[in-house]
């Protein structure tokens, strides 16, 4: 999964893919690259980040999912909005990611009639506040019975589990220890929810905290950690640098 952040301040992209034109730049990019799925946002979700409204992301990241549909690969739209959600999949998004566990309200009757994929995500409290010393008795343990409710929740709301996949939500309200610690319990996660597992540590503070290095030069750990984690048995990874997470994984693969 490769990541199309459509944000002014995305501390990936420099700001330099917010505007269509420039996304749609981006987007061939990776598929020339080897992506298999393209993930649009429109609001950043950093830390601290603050709330982004309604019709603002919806300028944003609507009409991208419309020039995107027919470049040949599948879109996802990265949102905790139903309004949002509801939009993305009538112009054609494949996938709905949400870091916010479809929790709002409205959000499960936004996507339960359609078709679409759904990523399903733990954060403890909110982008503004997640990492105001996010405390865990034991965080993989946490984070599985989250997903299970959730996951139920959805089922509940007449959504195939065939349709939903499940995000550790690594550093959304963990610690640089509890991020690790997730790591190497993927296996766990996937096993005990029994569903697909999509992990998302690209360029991230833990990788910067085991390297010492600042974001753009994280591209060594980034790789690290996507290999760590499709070895423990993840079956998506969402990374930014799409070209190099191929190579790494081919040669991985090949070595298997």
């Amino acid at each position: 999964m490769g990541v199309l952040n459509v944000t002014p301040d995305s501390f990936s992209e420099g700001g330099h893919f917010h505007g269509l034109e420039f996304a749609l730049v981006r987007a061939e990019e990776m598929i020339s690259e080897g992506v298999d799925l393209i993930d649009i946002g429109g609001e950043s979700s950093r830390p601290g980040a603050p709330a982004l409204p309604l019709d603002d992301e919806l300028a944003r990241v609507i009409p991208v999912v419309y020039a995107l549909r027919d470049l040949g690969k599948p879109v996802s739209v990265d949102t905790y909005k139903p309004g949002v959600m509801r939009e993305a999949i009538l112009a054609g998004a494949d996938m709905i990611n949400d870091i916010n566990g479809f929790r709002a309200p409205g959000a499960l009757e936004a996507v339960a009639d359609s078709d679409c994929a759904l990523c399903v995500m733990h954060m403890q409290n909110t982008p503004e506040t997640m990492q105001h010393n996010p405390a865990y008795k034991d965080v993989a343990a946490e984070v599985i019975a989250f997903l299970q409710a959730r996951v139920a929740a959805m089922t509940a709301a007449g959504i195939a589990r065939e349709r939903i996949c499940v995000d550790p939500g690594f550093g959304f309200g963990k610690s640089v220890e509890h991020n690790f610690d997730l790591l190497r319990a993927v296996g766990r996660i996937k096993r005990e929810l029994g569903l697909p597992l999509l992990a998302g540590v690209s360029r991230k503070s833990m990788i910067g905290a085991a390297t010492g290095k600042p974001v753009e030069q994280r591209l060594a750990g980034s790789l690290a950690g996507a290999l760590a984690a499709v070895a423990h048995g993840a079956a998506l990874v969402r990374v930014h640098d799409v070209a190099e997470t191929v190579d790494a994984l081919k040669v991985w693969q090949a070595a298997h």
